[in-house]
């Protein structure tokens, strides 16, 4: 699979309040603003939206990981962001992921539920024991859809996961503390040659702010392990 950055942007759905879209691998799923201390470039999707859409203001409700592709909805609005907000508080918000892990996990659908402590010095996120500052419950839901024994003898398994919390690399590290980690994610454990991590947010679902109604959108999980 490729690792260059897209330039096609993969809109979903649009109208007065929100624009739904496909994020793709490489970029933040916020601002740029402030990002670029260090005078490398940042790729900022809500930038590469506005431009192609010639909106003056995007609000972000949720965000994915630089490294993980997959379908955000942006408001237009501050009213529609903080409705949205709310779904996401009162679990009306609903994130489904795809991903390829090193492993099988003991039952072919089960829940993960850990206590996580980012560590902002390393930007790293760690499984902890015990409730102090920093810490937050964290937990999903797996199905495990297929595995597969690659040329190495070595199993890896394509599950399927919905969020119960939006935390910080939170399938990433749920998953590698099983050992079991998302393949091509070497800060969480992955010792494979992949190029870009196997982790999609492949399926999204909300009320509309403006009526309530609801809107449910999904992608394909395409990644190539052969």
């Amino acid at each position: 699979m490729s690792t260059e950055l897209s330039s096609e942007i993969n809109i979903l759905y649009r109208d007065n309040s929100i624009v739904v879209a496909v994020k793709p691998r490489g970029y933040i799923s916020e601002s740029a603003a402030g990002r670029n201390g260090t005078g490398s470039p940042v790729r900022s999707f809500p930038d590469e939206l506005m431009k192609s859409l010639s909106l003056r203001e995007l609000f972000p409700v949720h965000r994915l990981d630089r490294e993980t592709e997959g379908i955000m909805v942006y408001a237009l609005s501050a009213s529609s962001a903080s409705i949205l907000s709310s779904s996401i508080q009162d679990g009306r918000f609903i994130k489904g992921y795809d991903a390829w892990i090193h492993g099988v996990p003991e039952s072919p659908e089960g829940s993960f539920r850990d206590l996580l402590f980012k560590d902002s010095r390393s930007s790293k996120v760690y499984v902890v024991k015990r409730e102090r500052k920093g810490v937050r419950s964290a937990s999903l839901s797996y199905k495990l859809v297929e595995t597969v024994r690659l040329r190495d003898g070595s199993l890896i398994s394509h599950v399927n996961i919905v969020l119960d919390t939006g935390r910080t690399h939170q399938i990433r590290v749920q998953f590698g503390s099983r050992r079991m980690p998302v393949l091509g994610d070497r800060r969480y454990g992955s010792a494979d040659n992949y190029p870009p991590i196997a982790l999609s947010a492949t399926s999204l679902t909300f009320p509309h702010p403006d009526d309530g109604r609801t809107m449910s959108f999904s992608i394909p999980f395409n990644y190539n392990v052969i």
